[in-house]
């Protein structure tokens, strides 16, 4: 198989499709696979603290594509929802102390049954946010997730609606993330694609297995499944996105295996299918 080197350049391991690592393991798996990016959990710095993540990602010499994850803005008290703004501001810092410019923000679910309010106090927090991120040169990355998750995790579900909120400030600013499992559905994705050039501030893949094993764990390897990430990619491209691809798999059955075992598959599918 020819390696395409400049696709090979941009692989980046989401910390979470090796969950079963904790961050210094993950450094040396990218390490050992000569991965050169990292995309970097918060659950993960908080278990060494942010100054030793710093120390082990530099001394590896990776880079950070981004820090996963801010937003969960909607609650049900003013009280709450300040809080939820400090924990977003403290990731804020963290991604600048790592060297990343991209904070990933999945929005979060209403608090109760009114979804309107939900995004509506979403859009608010972003935009309480912005100045604060601006002034680390941290950009807000919204992320859509599919709507299956519009109940328990994000109540911004396409990228219209992720792009509406991104349009209100600069590219620099706020732009959105395509993450392949969220938005292949969608039937009016190119085009929103098209309409979020300079925007897109990510790229994620894994793919959607049919049957699905599980709905919050059942993200397939590449290749496993239903979703033209080719296509897609190729689209981001067009849109004028060319910076690192996050292997981003969310599967118990990966965690069960050895890390190792795990990344060796990443890089072969990530050259065949994305």
């Amino acid at each position: 198989m020819t390696v395409d080197r400049s696709l090979s350049d941009r692989l980046s391991l989401n910390q979470i499709t090796t969950d079963q690592w904790n961050l210094e393991q993950a450094v040396d798996g990218c390490l050992r696979h000569e991965i050169p990016w990292i995309s970097v959990w918060r659950h993960k710095i908080e278990e060494i603290g942010l100054k030793q993540a710093k120390k082990l990602i530099q001394d590896a010499g990776l880079s950070v594509s981004s820090i996963c994850r801010g937003g969960m803005f909607p609650a049900a008290t003013a009280k709450e929802r300040g809080e939820r703004l400090d924990d977003n501001k403290r990731a804020i810092e963290e991604a600048a102390e790592l060297g990343t410019d991209t904070l990933v923000l999945v929005c979060g679910p209403s608090a109760g049954r009114d979804i309107a309010t939900a995004r509506l106090q979403v859009a608010e927090g972003i935009d309480h946010l912005v100045p604060y991120a601006k002034d680390y040169g941290v950009k807000l990355a919204i992320e859509p997730l599919h709507p299956m998750f519009a109940a328990d995790r994000s109540v911004i579900n396409t990228l219209n609606q992720a792009s509406n909120i991104a349009e209100r400030y600069q590219p620099s600013e706020v732009g959105v993330i395509v993450d392949v499992y969220h938005v292949w559905w969608d039937p009016q994705l190119y085009q929103e694609m098209d309409r979020a050039k300079g925007r897109i501030l990510g790229f994620h893949v894994s793919d959607w297995k049919v049957p699905m094993p599980d709905m919050f764990k059942g993200r397939a390897m590449m290749g496993d499944g239903v979703i033209e990430i080719n296509r897609m990619r190729q689209a981001v491209e067009q849109a004028g996105y060319h910076g690192p691809i996050e292997v981003e798999i969310i599967n118990q059955s990966l965690w069960d295996r050895p890390g190792d075992e795990v990344l060796a598959e990443v890089k072969q599918r990530f050259l065949e299918h994305v």
